[in-house]
């Protein structure tokens, strides 16, 4: 006989209250979409009568997650950068020198003197005064290789080291260039994304394209040269030793320094040495502040090694300035007075509150390892957007008609049973992307769209197999009981396959097909839900008010 358990009842209808009730924010999209940009401005300091106003248009016991709507429906800028790998082996090579020269400095009596020499971006060379004895330097500076950190270079070093007649050459290993290549581009995928994050803005698009590009996609916002802005400030932070302060901008700095100009002061220029002592890499953290002057100033602290590098400088080096350099440019440059421990200080200079906040958020972001160079942007108008919505909404409600009317005059009662499931099953699909924050693409419309024909196969199988035991001479009841039984196994091997294939797509896809897999994989399960429990209990319901004798399906 066909029996729900009361329990099974509640938490069927509950499940559907609950989904309708995520879903229903975005039938009010503007509205809901203020108010949430009013509570984030409200959280953030921005407490005034507008943003309260505008906070409150919007119950705040109802749900207000929404379907966050990708670049091809609200529009947005699309920009597609290429990763200079160059550059880091460049700073590698600068890096290197401190370390090669203190190492090589003990053997002077063998080796005789040591002198940088103009290299290559990506090398270092070195000339020293005794050739005759180069074996024993080469060793030394080999000495200095470390085992590469990547499954791909086990067993390898990160530096080779070779020899020209009297000069060092010291380049990086190819196992070690594929090894910084990749981290390279790890560390600018997760800074691009932490820039774009701070901004607020919804559901970005950042994934890596071949070997050495990003492709950035930001609904939303305003333009691309906008989207370039927020990326393409560096931010990158030094300390590096002072060698000498003059106020001529054609002095020769001299190899291994770089002149760089005065941020406080225009005119003045300081010679500082190319390898810092600890870089904005070593932050853990940067917050805006103020000095004791009361200031605009930005806080920051190093993480444990960045710290201990930061006070053995400064123990070594009581009464030297030292330089504080931001995207070189010297924000400024103090006189060591003590030793600082624990790795924690202070940045001033001529900031306003704004550009101390900025600042810090740009430090906490990090410095992008290497410089972008953008290859192709597009500034995408929501115009375009509300087009795509228009068609899909026209798409949809076709599609949805159609079955509609089909299902109707096909099954009769059984059909308007299966119609109100199917528009259930709509509402749940988007209370499941609004409770994850999805983002719906054009294709991920199509994937709807699709879903909507898909969802009534299952009714279609059941309604079917019982018109079958009809045919048998079974009764009523009995037939919709087997009806239901027999036809789950296909229900259930069918949504599988397809749920796998959603899942395939989500997994090897990226971009817009990953948008069709997640609608696609979300409407399989909640039109198998509605199709087993839900027009199921319809059923139940009706036959326990009506019992009749006999039923057409």
């Amino acid at each position: 006989m066909l029996q729900f358990d009361a329990w099974k009842r509640v938490a069927i209808w509950l499940t559907c209250a609950v989904g309708l009730l995520l879903a229903m924010p975005n039938a009010f999209y503007t509205r809901v979409e203020a108010r949430n940009d009013a509570v984030a401005a409200i959280e953030l300091g921005e407490d005034t009568p507008e943003q309260q106003a505008i906070a409150g248009t919007w119950p705040s016991y109802l749900p207000s997650g929404l379907v966050n709507l990708g670049l091809d429906l609200r529009g947005g800028a699309h920009l597609l950068a290429e990763v200079e790998l160059s550059d880091v082996y460049q700073s590698r090579m600068e890096a290197s020198w401190p370390e090669v020269r203190d190492a090589l400095r003990p053997a002077r009596a063998t080796i005789g003197g040591i002198r940088q020499q103009p290299s290559k971006p990506d090398e270092l060379r070195v000339r020293i005064g005794n050739p005759e004895n180069m074996a024993e330097a080469l060793v030394i500076v080999r000495g200095l290789a470390r085992p590469v950190q990547s499954l791909t270079g086990v067993g390898s070093t990160d530096l080779a080291v070779s020899a020209e007649g009297d000069i060092i050459v010291v380049t990086l290993s190819d196992a070690e260039r594929l090894s910084t290549d990749e981290r390279t581009m790890q560390q600018s995928l997760e800074i691009v994304r932490r820039r774009i994050d701070e901004v607020g803005t919804r559901e970005p698009t950042i994934q890596r394209q071949g070997t050495n590009r990003i492709l950035i996609q930001v609904p939303g916002i305003g333009s691309a040269a906008e989207l370039k802005e927020i990326i393409g400030t560096t931010a990158r932070l030094t300390f590096n030793p002072v060698v000498n302060r003059t106020g001529d901008s054609n002095a020769n700095p001299g190899i291994g320094n770089s002149l760089v100009p005065s941020l406080d002061e225009p005119g003045q220029y300081f010679i500082i040495e190319t390898a810092p002592v600890v870089s904005g890499e070593d932050l853990v953290d940067a917050q805006p502040a103020f000095d004791q002057n009361g200031g605009p100033a930005v806080s920051f602290r190093f993480n444990t090694s960045g710290a201990r590098r930061f006070g053995d400088y400064t123990a070594e080096n009581i009464g030297s300035p030292f330089a504080i350099t931001l995207d070189d440019e010297v924000v400024s440059a103090p006189v060591i007075q003590s030793h600082i421990p624990g790795g924690s200080g202070i940045i001033t200079g001529n900031f306003s509150v704004e550009e101390s906040t900025r600042l810090a958020v740009l430090l906490r972001a990090g410095a992008l390892p290497a410089e972008l160079t953008f290859l192709e942007e597009r500034t995408i108008g929501p115009e375009l957007g509300q087009d795509s919505i228009d068609a899909g909404k026209i798409a949809t409600m076709v599609a949805f008609g159609a079955v509609l009317v089909f299902m109707a005059l096909s099954y009769g009662t059984f059909g308007i049973f299966a119609n109100i499931a199917l528009i259930i099953n709509v509402g749940l699909i988007f209370g499941l992307l609004s409770l994850v924050g999805a983002t719906l693409t054009l294709p991920g419309i199509a994937g709807i769209v699709l879903t909507v024909g898909m969802a009534v196969d299952a009714n279609v199988l059941v309604f079917e197999r019982i018109r079958e035991e009809l045919k048998s001479s079974k009764g009523p009841a009995r037939a919709i009981e087997l009806g239901y039984e027999k036809a789950l196994s296909a229900i259930i091997d069918a949504n599988i396959t397809t749920f796998i294939t959603a899942v395939i797509l989500f997994v090897m896809g990226s971009g817009p097909v990953r948008g069709f897999a997640i609608t696609l994989g979300l409407g399989i399960i909640t039109s198998v839900f509605t199709a087993i429990y839900v027009t199921r209990l319809m059923v139940v319901i009706w036959f326990e008010r009506r019992r009749p004798k006999t039923i057409e399906v």
